[in-house]
Order: structure tokens, then sequence, then C-alpha cells
């Protein structure tokens, strides 16, 4: 019996990590006109910055295809017997549906599927998780356990500095993104029941960053061990300040750097910060 791990582009492990641990990613796509780039295979985090500053109309994205999906359960089958699937929330894409839809119509391979609710290095958390626990011999029902337990504890916060992105994506109306640009509001957003919805409105992006920090010590004050990532949209000194301030803070806390890619960054916008965690 042998178990490997699933997980789709927008937990944003990088590309060694998931080679150690041996974890296999399907992509979501990022598409700008009649272009379609799969995300962290056509199409860089840095290109994609770039090109968003080259064309006037917001890319769209898109989950991955049911064949997509099948197609990498074919491969794996060659050599596993069980998958753990581990897929962005299920409130913000079909990606968790295009899975369930894909492990119906492949045989010979067992799926388990584990909607994270969340997304980006958060949803990372659980691909490695669960690699580990695949590699040290545990059977996938307690795998499936394991990342249930995570869930209690996990947490994200996201900070959008340009309302722009999400008005143009359809989340914000047009009025709504001008007036909060010129009373520079930062929302503070964060995931319930798998959805993106608002946290807090907060003038200027430093007393957002404060608030976010705050919500983090709230958690890490109990002197548990703490799994941390700060996400950074194209704002990789701002990011390392977050985690030497964290770090500096506290001794029970890991602190990661990851990003928001082009899938993500397409809906947040350059210059968004989150701050993600989880307890042991």
């Amino acid at each position: 019996m042998t178990t490997v791990v699933l997980t789709d582009s927008t937990a944003y492990i990088p590309e060694h990590a998931r080679n150690d641990l041996n974890i296999h990613m399907v992509p979501l796509n990022v598409i700008f006109g009649e272009e379609t780039y799969r995300e962290e295979i056509d199409i860089t985090t840095e290109e994609f910055y770039e090109k968003v500053k080259e064309t006037e109309e917001l890319p769209k994205t898109s989950q991955p295809s049911v064949g997509a999906v099948m197609e990498k359960l074919e491969e794996l089958k060659e050599n596993y017997d069980d998958v753990i699937a581990i897929t962005l929330s299920s409130g913000i894409s079909g990606t968790y549906q295009a899975m369930h839809s894909a492990g119906n119509m492949v045989e010979g391979i067992r799926l388990h599927l584990f909607d994270s609710e969340i997304s980006c290095l958060m949803q990372g958390f659980y691909a490695l998780e669960a690699s580990r626990c695949a590699q040290g011999g545990e059977p996938p029902e307690e795998i499936m356990k394991r990342l249930g337990e995570m869930k209690q504890s996990m947490s994200a916060y996201f900070i959008v500095d340009d309302l722009r992105h999400l008005a143009r994506g359809g989340r914000l109306n047009g009025s709504q993104a001008f007036i909060g640009s010129m009373l520079q509001v930062k929302p503070i957003l964060h995931f319930v029941d798998t959805k993106i919805v608002p946290f807090e409105k907060i003038r200027t992006y430093k007393k957002a960053r404060k608030r976010t920090l705050e919500l983090f010590d709230e958690a890490a004050a109990d002197g548990s061990r703490v799994h941390a990532a700060v996400i950074h949209a194209n704002r990789p000194a701002e990011a390392r300040a977050w985690k030497q301030e964290i770090e500096k803070r506290y001794e029970n806390v890991t602190v990661t750097i990851s990003h928001f890619g082009p899938v993500i960054g397409t809906h947040l916008g350059e210059g968004a910060m989150g701050l993600g965690w989880y307890k042991e």
C-alpha cells in the first residue's frame, strides 16, 4: 500500500520542496487575452506581475480541467494505491469539484479529497504535512485525520493594497474602489466557510499591518508551537520585515516567506500582504 500527495498550484510550494517531499501538482491557469498560461509551469510570478503592468485588461483565471486531473491520476496509479488530494478552498474555485469528478472516472487508485478551505502556503502546509505522514508510512485515514486537526487552528488574514483589482475582478464595485482608494482604506480579508470575506476595513496600510500582527499575537502568545507564513505580492523587502519582527517577538514561531502567485495575485493585486498560521 502506497500513498502520494497531490495539490494544486495555488499552494505555492517551491518546486524543490515538492520534489524533495514527492508532492505532485496540477496547475490552475491565468489568461491574458487569447493566451493561457499554466501557473508555476508556463509563467513565473515575476513574469506575471510584469505582464500585468503592461496590459490594460485584468487577466482571468481558470481551474484545472477534469481531463488534466484525470491525466495526473492515471500517471500516479502506476506507482501508488492512494492519493491525498488537497485543493484550494471550494468556495473560490471549482478545483475541488474537478478533482472529485476526475477521481470518480479514474479506476485503480483511491482519491482522498481534502478541501483546505483556504489557499496559498496555508494550503501548502497541509500538503507538506500530509507528505511527511505518507513518507512515514501512515495510512490515508490517519493522514486525513491529521489534516482535520490542523484545520482547527489554521488562520489567515490578507491586506489588499490596491482596491482596483478587487473592483476589476467583480468583488467590489467601481465607486467603492474609488472612494476606498481616496480614503486610503486597506481592507483585511479572511476565509469564512470557504469564502473570502472582509474582516475589517482599516485606514492606511500601517494600521492594517499593525492589526494583522495583533491577531497573530493572540494566537502565538500562549507559547504553543506555531508555523506561520508571511505572503507577499511582489513586496519581498516588506515580507522580510514582517518575518524579522515576528521572530524577534517569539521563540515558539517558525516563519516562512511565500508569495501570491499569478492566480491569487490576479484577484488581490500587486502589493497585497498576508499572514497565515497553524499550531502544532
